[in-house]
């Protein structure tokens, strides 16, 4: 056998078994050899690649770029993006690889130097408040079945302003509700730890010791959606947990009045403040949730001084201290029967005794749409951003407001000129609504049907 340049011969001379038996055991051997070779060399250009990684972070450290100090635009996020992706195409190459004898390497995923960094870097646990519209929105949490959703926006956002530090899991995130398709929010709050400026973890107290500390909320806004933004931060304690540290919820649904008769409504929703099992008015997740009491601080309805082709917009604004799937929307549809007259406000007493309903009606929900998780309250916890990112949220919700006007004035345009067409003689009239009462509904299979359906279906 012969080896030359990088590209092994191998000569095999007519001979007996015997001796090709002796042959391929030689060859067996030498590329055993040659794949220690090859690992050795692979580690000593591993070395040379982080070590050249480590040289470029100290000459150039992300973390300037997202001073206080400075403006950071889109082009200047597009070219750190830039240059961290050349940098990771050095040194986190991916795929088959040829080795110095012209043999295949096997694929391989090399540790990515910025990680590495990121992840010796400074960081902070602090808890950001969110608002997005979501309108073209699969949902809050990212493991809904369907993309796009709020979550992963946020987390490209924190993965390419390099704000993140290590992966998700690594930092500590908790999000403090999870809101359906189509819904909005003004006041969603998520924690976790992210990179910071400051030498050390005495920030994490309050935002007066971090003068210095990058400008969270300018710098995501820069990268997020037009739909989302960060609307402030603030420092907190590392045990702090915005699922389980919040206080209080407090979500607003809005609708036009029409025909609806508000005084019953407002009668009937009185009847949910206090603790009581809502189980018949949400989506049961036997699976995971087991206690469906839930304490409802105030439930109020009023007008909101707008109109619109005669008609006058309401709201309902619900508090409590935590929810269940679907709840709000579950207890809306209800208010808006009893509304109609179709159902007494007496019916949210029945359907809350769970003693004498103990299988929810089947009811449609009330629309996503309308439906906002207007805030979430915490204690000692004060939401701020600098002065320059809160006029840009501000000059940016108007203008967005401006295009939704625009948008509204296009409608209404085309409406005049259908209006305009009628000749008075032609009335609509509307469908009359069948309604059969709650109590008379099929209904939904009961908590203890549903957990028993599940030990059946687990495997032994």
């Amino acid at each position: 056998m012969a080896v030359h340049g990088t590209d092994p011969t191998v000569v095999l001379p007519p001979t007996g078994e015997s001796d090709l038996r002796s042959q391929i055991s030689s060859l067996q051997s030498r590329i055993k050899e040659l794949e220690q070779e090859n690992k050795r060399l692979v580690t000593l250009i591993s070395r040379c690649q982080c070590s050249s990684s480590k040289e470029e972070n100290v000459i150039a450290p992300i973390v300037t770029t997202l001073s206080l100090s400075e403006s950071i635009g889109e082009e200047e996020v597009d070219n750190e993006v830039m240059s961290t992706t050349a940098c990771e195409a050095a040194s986190n190459g991916k795929g088959n690889e040829e080795n110095i004898f012209g043999l295949k390497l096997e694929s391989r995923e090399r540790p990515d130097p910025h990680v590495k960094a990121m992840k010796s870097c400074t960081k902070r646990y602090i808890a950001l408040q969110i608002m997005y519209f979501g309108q073209r929105y699969y949902g809050f949490a990212s493991e809904a079945t369907a993309e796009p959703t709020v979550e992963a926006e946020i987390f490209k956002a924190l993965e390419r302003t390099r704000i993140l530090v290590g992966n998700r899991k690594e930092s500590n995130y908790y999000r403090c509700g999870r809101t359906d398709r189509g819904v909005s929010s003004t006041g969603q709050v998520i924690s976790l730890f992210v990179r910071s400026n400051l030498n050390d973890n005495a920030g994490n107290t309050s935002t007066t010791e971090s003068k210095q500390e990058i400008d969270y909320v300018r710098v995501l806004n820069r990268v997020l959606p037009r739909d989302i933004r960060v609307i402030g931060w603030s420092p907190v304690p590392t045990d702090f947990n915005a699922r389980f540290s919040c206080l209080s919820r407090e979500y607003k649904y809005m609708f036009w009045k029409g025909s609806f008769d508000t005084e019953k409504m407002k009668e009937g929703a009185k009847r949910f403040v206090g603790e009581h099992d809502f189980r018949n008015f949400c989506k049961m997740d036997a699976a995971n949730v087991r206690n469906y009491r839930r304490h409802i601080t105030s439930f109020d309805i009023f007008y909101t001084n707008q109109r619109s082709n005669d008609d006058e917009l309401w709201e309902m604004r619900i508090r409590g201290s935590a929810f269940l799937w679907h709840q709000v929307r579950c207890m809306v549809a209800v208010l808006f029967m009893i509304g109609q007259g179709f159902e007494s406000p007496d019916i949210i007493d029945t359907l809350l005794d769970t003693n004498k309903i103990q299988r929810k009606p089947q009811y449609n929900m009330a629309p996503e749409l309308p439906l906002i998780l207007r805030s979430c309250q915490f204690k000692d916890v004060r939401f701020s951003c600098s002065s320059g990112a809160n006029h840009a949220l501000v000059e940016h919700l108007r203008n967005e407001y401006h295009s939704y006007v625009l948008q509204a004035a296009i409608f209404h345009e085309a409406l005049d000129c259908l209006c305009s067409s009628e000749d008075g003689s032609a009335r609509f009239v509307r469908k009359k609504i069948r309604h059969v009462p709650l109590v008379l509904r099929q209904t939904e299979p009961s908590y203890e049907e549903r957990l028993a359906n599940l030990k059946i279906k687990a495997p032994s």
